[in-house]
């Protein structure tokens, strides 16, 4: 079944020591038990935060993790990115059409000041959940005609997020020092990992 499950708007730290913020965001998730949801949404708002920051500027990329695929764009000039999280049927150009046409949107309706000086999530911008719920059917509107602009870019495509991060780098460290989760949220991704480790084949 086709599903988008994040999608948020980003201000990637301008030099390497520098945070990623997230200056506006929106989840669905309803298809998580009642009590996952707090530790799924705190876990697509770290991942989408980790992946910007690993993305070099001006550049389109698609992350398999497991059933997931996370989508990343990260534009030239001014750091702002978007990231939208769905499973691996969604198609990967209508997913980068959707970022495109976000971050136009987003550029037009709320000024560059407002992005340094808002704080995490509170970016006067309240259309996120509304394209989330639009763009659940890849073919909702014109969106599914590609725009030209996009033929020509290449969107790079990575099957795990262990792939994108820097050699020695590892996400189980990541997440034991971020400060982006919750300790719940850092006990259910070692919960998760470990029941996913034994239905794993090679």
């Amino acid at each position: 079944m086709v599903k988008l499950f994040y999608l948020s708007v980003l201000l990637k730290g301008a030099s390497p020591n520098a945070s990623t913020k997230v200056l506006s965001s929106a989840a669905d998730v309803s298809s998580f038990g009642f009590f996952q949801r707090n530790g799924v949404r705190e876990f697509l708002r770290f991942t989408s935060k980790m992946l910007v920051e690993k993305s070099p500027p001006a550049s389109r990329s698609s992350v398999k993790e497991q059933t997931y695929v996370v989508h990343v764009y990260v534009r030239a000039g001014d750091n702002l990115a978007a990231v939208v999280v769905s499973d691996e049927e969604y198609p990967h150009r209508v997913a980068h059409t959707l970022l495109y046409k976000v971050l136009e949107e987003f550029t037009e309706k709320v000024p560059s000041a407002v992005w340094f000086s808002c704080a995490e999530n509170e970016a006067p911008y309240g259309k996120l959940a509304q394209y989330l719920t639009l763009y659940q059917d890849p073919k909702a509107d014109a969106m599914a005609r590609i725009q030209a602009d996009l033929d020509d870019t290449k969107i790079i495509l990575y099957n795990t997020i262990s792939s994108i991060l820097e050699r020695g780098e590892k996400l189980d460290d990541l997440v034991a020092k971020s400060e982006d989760l919750s300790a719940q949220s850092k006990i259910f991704y070692k919960t998760a990992r470990k029941t996913n480790q034994c239905c794993q084949y090679y």
